[in-house]
């Protein structure tokens, strides 16, 4: 076969349901093969859209992402989505066409050096310049992308790679000197934390991300249960453990509620499971946890001791390190229950004092009140993706998590235009599911030409647009800390976003007052295939609580009242 045909038969091997991705002159024999081949494929209005998508597709399924761009801008366009997956450990591969083998190096035409650009923000990527490398290259690219740390690989092809013979054989073990794939650590780490456990009064589970992706939310569940040990979340923790349930305190730092500020603060041994103590949580270094031990559980080296020092590292795979740390907890014959009990009460009582609140209004619909009224008509069986902004944190707040997966979003790099592009990768990827997007005015113009491919291609997503007609978290910090000078953020507001779903082939609806969102938001989420809602907002609302940046995380402006 030649090397499209060995790019789609290792793909096949490989197990990929659907590649997300757009033509172009240096991946034109590959789509050919793809062509005569009949392989899914999902065909966005941007290789932006294509990347998002195959992200959105990891985070909801657990596979590794696949997208194909050409050579060039084709490439180049895939650089954000590629970083966004790199911040947030999410496993894809990503094929890019380049020049032919003769014109590598000559600033050909649409030749980019993508392996260069893409070295700072992927896990590993190649450039292959001949075709028996191919099965090789593809095998060692999942492999890398799906074990230890997950992450983005990308594989740039030369065009005359596509269409030179070889004699195929796809390899079926993977030998990568210095990377085994292997992430198992020291049992006596583990031992140490429950050692420390034994002398803690007031200890906190930090949860995040790594939980999600190393799929040990129910060991992690069962853990809490046994041990009642108060949890907080980061953002890409969300879900891991039920907002609903009794001591769990919410999300932790610069948004995060009152009581999981608190407890970090006032605990003395702060447990943090896959999570990367970014600044967003953290806060002021030298004031975060200033009375507690720190326990760091991750599969990364390079994280332990990056931003805060651990008294307490595991190094290790949490799918090595959590069955031993829940069968240590399990055999020490500690009554954690009631030792830690009256810890637990205080946490609970001061988070139920001090919840996530807003205060109603009669004339106009709340943002807060909009994202509560959706959590409250879905069920379990829903993702919900948000892009990046206000709409984000409210969505944090007050969209009832209550399963792993069910809340994606991008942490790490904070990229407005994810969101639509990674709904719909991850309706593909659990059709199962109803898949509801937060996004924002500002976000949805960033890639809303993706509304196309929801449309040509029935992708049920229902579009929840928070309309406030300012890019909001940009006009919240202009309001706090520049003297309300709302340079470049004021939208203006005459795009009819009704208007601009149905050109693109999809339903859509508005709703403008209070009394509209109950029955509106009822109507348009049962309704059959991708719709988009234009919920119109007032523009000036503050996402509380807040902690200024660079200030202790105790620091914070809470919110209002509750009706």
């Amino acid at each position: 076969m030649n090397g499209a045909q060995a790019v789609l038969e290792s793909l096949r091997r490989e197990n990929v349901e659907v590649i997300f991705g757009y033509p172009g002159g240096a991946v034109l024999d590959l789509y050919d093969a793809l062509y005569k081949a009949k392989y899914p494929h999902i065909l966005t209005r941007h290789e932006q859209g294509a990347v998002h998508g195959a992200d959105g597709y990891a985070r909801a399924t657990g596979k590794v992402g696949v997208c194909f761009a050409t050579s060039g801008p084709g490439a180049t366009n895939l650089i954000t989505g590629i970083a966004t997956a790199n911040m947030d450990s999410i496993p894809m591969v990503c094929f890019t066409g380049q020049v032919g083998n003769p014109y590598i190096g000559k600033d050909s035409f649409q030749e980019a050096d993508i392996v260069g650009i893409t070295t700072p923000i992927t896990k590993h990527n190649y450039l292959v310049k001949k075709v028996q490398e191919l099965p090789r290259v593809i095998k060692e690219a999942f492999f890398i992308a799906s074990t230890g740390r997950p992450g983005p690989v990308v594989i740039d092809i030369a065009k005359d790679v596509f269409t030179a013979e070889l004699d195929y054989e796809y390899p079926e073990k993977v030998h990568l000197p210095g990377y085994s794939g292997d992430f198992t650590g020291d049992e006596a780490q583990v031992s140490a934390v429950v050692e420390a456990l034994g002398k803690a009064k007031r200890p906190l589970f930090f949860i995040g991300g790594g939980v999600n992706l190393s799929n040990q939310t129910e060991l992690f569940r069962q853990i809490v249960d046994h041990t009642h040990i108060p949890v907080v979340s980061s953002l890409m923790g969300l879900g891991c453990v039920p907002s609903t349930q009794d001591g769990f305190l919410g999300m932790v730092g610069m948004h995060g509620s009152y009581a999981a500020n608190m407890a970090v603060q006032e605990c003395d041994l702060l447990i943090g499971v896959g999570v990367r103590f970014d600044d967003r949580v953290i806060g002021k270094v030298a004031a975060f946890a200033p009375k507690a031990k720190v326990v760091h559980f991750d599969v990364d080296r390079a994280e332990i001791n990056k931003n805060v020092v651990a008294d307490y590292p595991v190094v290790g795979d949490l799918r090595w390190s959590m069955p031993i740390f829940a069968h240590l907890l399990q055999s020490s014959g500690e009554n954690y229950t009631a030792r830690f009990n009256i810890w637990r009460n205080y946490v609970i009582e001061m988070n139920d004092q001090y919840p996530f609140a807003y205060q109603k209004h009669s004339e106009y619909i709340m943002p807060q009140e909009l994202i509560e009224t959706v959590s409250q008509l879905v069920d379990d069986n829903t993702i919900v993706v948000t892009d990046v902004g206000q709409h984000q944190m409210w969505a944090a707040q007050f969209f009832n998590s209550r399963k792993p997966r069910q809340f994606l979003t991008s942490g790490g790099l904070g990229t407005m235009g994810y969101g639509l592009p990674a709904a719909l990768g991850a309706k593909l990827g659990r059709p199962d599911k109803k898949v509801v997007l937060f996004t924002g005015d500002g976000s949805i113009m960033m890639n809303c030409q993706e509304m196309s491919t929801a449309a040509d291609n029935d992708i049920d997503v229902k579009i929840v647009l928070l309309h406030n007609r300012v890019l909001g978290m940009v006009t919240q910090w202009q309001r706090m800390f520049y003297g309300k000078r709302y340079s470049q953020t004021l939208l203006g507001g005459k795009t009819d976003f009704v208007k601009l779903a149905e050109a693109m082939g999809m339903k859509a609806c508005r709703i403008s007052k209070p009394e509209e969102l109950l029955p509106g938001l009822r109507a348009a989420l049962a309704a059959e295939g991708p719709m988009l809602i234009d919920v119109m907002l007032p523009a000036n609302e503050d996402v509380l609580p807040m902690v200024a940046p660079g200030a202790c995380i105790s620091d914070m402006v809470l919110g209002g009242e509750k009706e």
